[in-house]
């Protein structure tokens, strides 16, 4: 959907019930604001009809209005136009709101957690009806939203079975002791900070194998990060995220933050305010490090002031 329909307008002054009423029923399109005055939504949007509709009520007040179509080639300016229809903001208001309604359901009652979770899918609902480039961090909102169905139907489901689809497996820790865990070399933001996790709640002695290809991983290591390895991307959950799940570390509310970075870093999604920083930082320990060891070292060491900052922020 390169092709765009544009709304051209100028208002007449002092007419601040149709600037009103524009404003609300552009908004409710989910239309991109090109300039002061230009409205652009993708010509094969349901809503783009819309738009020729605003320019009709616009001429009738005695203002300006037509509509065009846009038809972008470079990759520059598709680029431009398509971060128009960002929704990483919406879906991360979201996300938090799923995330304060998973700790309030028990003491809600199962009719008032229900309902809860009914408004919480209509406001998603709301948000993918004018997501016209779907990714990451949709796929995150829909499964913060499915976390908060399954602690519903957990909570208020009188016995009934509960689908295991799409669940990762919850393991003992105590057979991760110990272990040599492998992943592949020159390792980056999920890796570091899954090799952090791992060292700090997981499995305190673990030793680092640094692997050219996956065939290389020594007999009885545990693999990361790679594909065919035993903990490795699940869905939408990358590395990190999936060990928090596997070894029980979910509700942690400073892991779950710093997850939420490695996310963002890793794979996209929603952004997250402390990332860039994060990554910066990161960035200089790679280029001072001799080597994947020093490099684990240093980034747990950061890895340990961010999770304390957060530690410190929730029990604030």
């Amino acid at each position: 959907m390169n092709v765009f329909l544009a709304l051209l307008t100028s208002l007449p002054t002092g007419n601040s019930t149709l600037r009103m009423r524009l404003w609300r029923a552009l908004k409710s399109t989910g239309c991109g604001v090109l300039r002061d005055g230009v409205y652009v939504l993708p010509v094969a949007a349901p809503q783009a009809q819309a738009l020729a509709e605003m320019g009709v009520a616009v001429r009738s007040a005695g203002g300006f209005a037509m509509t065009a179509e846009l038809d972008f080639k470079t990759p520059a300016q598709i680029e431009h136009i398509r971060g128009l229809f960002d929704r990483g903001k919406e879906y991360g208001r979201l996300v938090g709101e799923m995330g304060a309604a998973r700790t309030t359901l028990r003491r809600l009652g199962k009719r008032k957690a229900e309902t809860l979770f009914q408004r919480l899918r209509r406001a998603f609902d709301e948000v993918v009806a004018i997501d016209f480039y779907p990714g990451q961090a949709q796929l995150q909102a829909r499964e913060a939203l499915a976390g908060v169905e399954r602690e519903v139907e957990r909570l208020y489901a009188e016995g009934e079975p509960h689908s295991a689809k799409g669940k990762v497996r919850r393991l003992d820790p105590e057979k991760y002791r110990n272990r040599v865990w492998a992943t592949r070399k020159n390792p980056w933001v999920d890796r570091l900070a899954s090799a952090w996790l791992i060292r700090r709640f997981i499995d305190r002695k673990a030793r680092f194998a640094w692997l050219e290809t996956p065939a290389d991983r020594p007999k009885n290591a545990v693999g990361f990060d790679f594909d065919g390895a035993e903990f490795t991307h699940v869905g939408n959950r990358v590395t990190f995220e999936v060990l928090v799940s596997t070894f029980g570390l979910e509700g942690d509310p400073a892991l779950e933050r710093v997850g939420a970075i490695v996310h963002f870093l890793d794979v996209g999604g929603i952004p997250v305010e402390d990332a860039r920083g994060l990554e910066v930082v990161l960035k200089g320990a790679r280029d001072g490090a001799r080597g994947d060891d020093e490099l684990t070292l240093s980034a747990a060491r950061i890895f340990d002031h961010v999770y304390a900052a957060y530690r410190k922020e929730s029990a604030a």
